[in-house]
């Protein structure tokens, strides 16, 4: 999750408060940015619905590019 990070202090927000605006642990929070423990994909969803960025983005860091095979 290495986008997850990323966002949130790019966003300045704490642990604290994006656990509390989304009804979770800050823990849990804290082990989803160091990859301890995966969210599901409706942790996902609300994550990236909450943070505006794409599930790509906050597994990956990165939007993603296709790649176009000749």
């Amino acid at each position: 999750m290495k986008g997850l990070r990323l966002i949130r202090k790019k966003k300045g927000y704490s642990q604290l408060k994006v656990a509390m605006d989304l009804n979770i642990s800050r823990e849990a929070l804290s082990y989803y940015e160091t990859g301890k423990r995966s969210p599901d994909i409706q942790m996902l969803l609300l994550l990236s619905e909450y943070f505006d960025v794409s599930i790509d983005f906050l597994i990956r860091g990165t939007e993603f590019t296709p790649k176009f095979h000749k």
